[in-house]
């Protein structure tokens, strides 16, 4: 059953080597992430699933040890999943078993990664889990009722983005649309309001580049009857994109 959740956002400047002399602006983020964070470590969880989005060589699942690299964003920094040892232990003995951490982690993954090295978790085994922009509402809820179910204390790290379209400088222009989207996103992460996060609309989100929708839908269906509460930790849209803070416990 899930007994804790923490949403972040997932863009690489949370992570100072990245944003290099800009590091400062996130700084309040980065704050959030660290408290949310520490909801997680304090349910005691017997399994911590982290969720993001992902393209397609990113997706589905990557077991504890699987590394990933901040390279492509000219930095040469690279994180891992949980204990670095746990891609070793998952190998069968000619070293190709099928748990073996093959692929690199997508960027929303190895900036959990390292919010996770960050603030020293050590509290349960990691997994991650990359998921589809286009990915239905149905399977995305699906897809979480079955990690809820994964252990009996499951906790998630949910990694997303809101709406990319706030100002005329965002990645995605200005779209008048963009400011209600991320305040409904922000009301229902705040509320654990699972059927408002169920409901967002897919195509409304696609059109907005909110790389969100999907794992806060994943978050959704594992939440259900869990009986939750939430708190909404940092809203803020620096960038023309919206960031979104928000813990359940």
């Amino acid at each position: 059953m899930l007994v804790a959740a923490a949403v972040c956002p997932c863009p690489p400047l949370l992570v100072p080597d990245v944003a290099a002399g800009a590091a400062s602006e996130l700084d309040a983020a980065r704050a959030a992430v660290t408290d949310a964070l520490g909801v997680l470590a304090a349910s005691r969880p017997d399994l911590l699933v982290v969720v993001g989005p992902a393209e397609k060589s990113g997706r589905g699942s990557h077991p504890e040890g699987t590394r990933g690299s901040f390279s492509g964003f000219g930095v040469d920094l690279d994180v891992c999943l949980g204990r670095p040892d746990a891609g070793d232990a998952n190998r069968d003995t000619d070293g190709a078993g099928s748990g073996s951490p093959e692929r690199e982690l997508p960027p929303s993954l190895a900036v959990a990664a390292w919010l996770l090295e960050r603030t020293g978790w050590s509290d349960a085994p990691v997994e991650g889990l990359g998921v589809g922009e286009p990915l239905e509402a149905e399977r995305c809820v699906e897809t979480g009722a079955q990690i809820g179910g994964r252990a009996g204390r499951v906790a998630l790290l949910v990694m997303g983005d809101a709406s990319a379209c706030r100002t005329l400088k965002a990645p995605g222009y200005l779209d008048e649309r963009a400011e209600a989207f991320d305040a409904e996103a922000a009301r229902a992460l705040g509320a654990a309001d699972v059927a408002a996060l169920k409901a967002l609309d897919i195509d409304l989100a696609y059109e907005l580049k909110a790389a969100g929708r999907a794992p806060w839908q994943v978050l959704a269906g594992a939440a259900e009857g869990a009986g939750l509460g939430g708190a909404l930790l940092y809203d803020d849209a620096p960038y023309g994109v919206g960031y979104l803070v928000a813990a359940w416990s």
